[in-house]
């Protein structure tokens, strides 16, 4: 009597784990972190900052010279009524008082 020897056959499916070290969480951390930066620079880039703000007056912008005052500034700017000018510059550059520096900027309604 001959039995048939038939070895018992085993698969074991080998699952690879991966298994990350203090310097591989970093730079898994660090990569994250710049795609984040990547992404923020890119969607901040379709915004453009201008001078002047949406559905008003266009502006100049003027540097106080030495010397300047905000009247003498204002009275360059307008052929009418200096005065109310002047309030318009202060209101525009949301000056609390009249008073100027040497090389502030300041935004000049222009148009008037």
């Amino acid at each position: 009597m001959s039995t048939a020897y038939a070895p018992s056959v085993q698969f074991r499916s080998q699952r690879s784990q991966v298994r990350l070290t203090r310097r591989g969480r970093l730079v898994v951390l660090l990569l994250g972190a710049a795609l984040l930066i990547g992404v923020a620079l890119w969607l901040a880039a379709g915004s453009a900052a201008t001078d002047q703000p949406s559905g008003t007056a266009p502006y100049e912008v003027v540097t106080v010279a030495p010397g300047d005052t905000l009247w003498d500034i204002a009275d360059g700017a307008t052929d009418g009524n200096v005065g109310d000018m002047v309030a318009e510059i202060r209101d525009v550059n949301s000056l609390t008082s009249g008073e100027v520096f040497a090389g502030q900027q300041l935004r000049i309604p222009v148009g008037d």
